[in-house]
């Protein structure tokens, strides 16, 4: 490395620290929200045993989480209409309140169709607040930097909530379901409160650009927002890369299976993964704030699908341990810049809805990803990772051309509203 290399890398490490230091409080009180609320968030893991155990079988549960799919793919979409209209803060207040109720409710549920409607509403409402609250962070700041540096704290208060919450869920599920999902309603509550009371809609920050931002026009729907090609660029990378993403819970545990290891064994596996999603990502969200986004996603992608791809072909612990490490470190990449680099994609007033798009193309991805996943691994298991391998190079491929209205002078983003450009190549 040479030294002006060095120094620049240097440089970007202390502008990252300094971006930390320098978080306004709203960065703060939603990431600290967000650990409770992953702490406390219960419902989606332990559901299906929930239903099987009130005599229900497999495919009833099936089709509970079904409906759940369902409605946290149409919940993003709604939540980032209501974020650019209603404003962040009560869209948020909306979600959590609501779900809370919900959730509150399904203890008492006696027939299966009405717990399939109120799970399948619980999914819908109970994702409404993500886009806000990542409206939240990007109105916070002023800097892409800085905006990197928020979602890095806020994916890092999810990790440490989430692997909480695991553990107080399997205590609390063999005490009492009820007492399970009345502790999750209770932590949603909480959640309102902290957003009532501490949380405030920011005025519209002046982008890097230097214009300032416009509120949303509510006569702007989804398909006028859905011409710019970029933006389908980018939610087709996120399906793809989810979908590869998510054989980490089907597809994995089922070669392990396969290969004479044990769920001990599994375990210990998404153990590691655990570990160091939560030594190393903020780290690495330091790290990778050198580079160029549309670059470190093309990357992550190859890490990520490269190594799941290598797990497929790989038995004895050590050696898939090996491909944990590779995969891990392609999802802290991409979960790090992801949602800040498409803020830096998004024209003004339309936050809401580009990252309610983005959570719809998340849960879709992650939603068809077991059913699918499972259904090709049972037919030919090498069919399964070679496919994965090859969304790699598709994710990586249209990661490149995630390009900000920066980036080259001859390629503009195209805006909602516009009439679409010409067809290129």
């Amino acid at each position: 490395m040479s030294a002006e290399t060095a120094d620049r890398a240097r440089a970007g490490e202390l502008r990252f620290r300094d971006a930390l230091r320098g978080l306004p409080r709203g960065v703060w009180i939603v990431s600290l929200g967000n650990l409770i609320l992953q702490a406390g968030s219960f419902l989606p893991v332990f559901i299906v045993l929930y239903v099987t155990q009130r005599g229900h079988s497999a495919g009833a549960a099936g089709l509970v989480l079904g409906a759940s799919g369902l409605g946290r793919v149409l919940g993003n979409v709604i939540g980032g209409y209501l974020t650019d209209t209603i404003g962040r803060r009560w869209a948020i207040l909306l979600s959590v309140m609501v779900t809370s109720g919900l959730t509150a409710s399904v203890p008492f549920l006696g027939p299966l169709p009405a717990i399939i409607a109120v799970v399948g509403l619980i999914g819908l409402v109970s994702q409404i607040y993500r886009p806000a609250m990542a409206a939240v962070l990007i109105d916070s700041v002023t800097s892409a930097q800085q905006r990197l540096a928020a979602f890095g704290v806020l994916r890092f208060a999810q990790n440490i909530g989430s692997t909480l919450g695991g553990v107080l869920g399997g205590v609390l599920a063999s005490i009492s379901y009820a007492g399970l999902f009345l502790v999750e309603a209770a932590t949603l509550l909480l959640f309102g409160v902290i957003v009532a009371v501490l949380l405030r809609d920011a005025p519209q920050p002046r982008s890097d650009f230097g214009t300032a931002e416009t509120r949303a026009d509510p006569a702007v729907g989804y398909r006028q927002v859905l011409t710019d090609r970029t933006l389908v660029r980018f939610l087709l990378m996120t399906v793809f890369s989810m979908f590869a993403y998510i054989q980490t819970a089907v597809g994995l545990p089922l070669h392990v299976d396969d290969v004479g290891l044990s769920a001990r064994d599994f375990g210990l596996l998404m153990g590691l993964n655990g570990l160091l999603v939560v030594l190393l990502e903020l780290p690495i969200t330091s790290v990778i704030s050198r580079y160029r986004p549309e670059y470190v996603l093309a990357v992550a992608n190859l890490l990520t699908c490269g190594g799941l791809a290598l797990s497929g072909f790989t038995a004895g612990m050590s050696l898939l341990a090996a491909t944990v490490v590779i995969w891990t470190f392609g999802e802290m990449a991409y979960s790090s810049i992801v949602q800040a680099h498409l803020a830096n994609l998004t024209p003004p007033g339309m936050v809401g809805r580009y990252q309610g798009l983005y959570g719809a193309a998340y849960a879709l991805g992650t939603g068809a990803g077991p059913v699918i996943g499972a259904a090709v691994y049972a037919i030919a298991p090498c069919v399964l990772w070679t496919l994965v391998g090859v969304l790699g190079l598709v994710c990586a491929q249209l990661s490149l051309r995630l390009r900000g209205p920066d980036a080259v002078a001859d390629e503009p983003v195209s805006r909602p509203g516009d009439a679409p450009p010409g067809r290129t190549t």
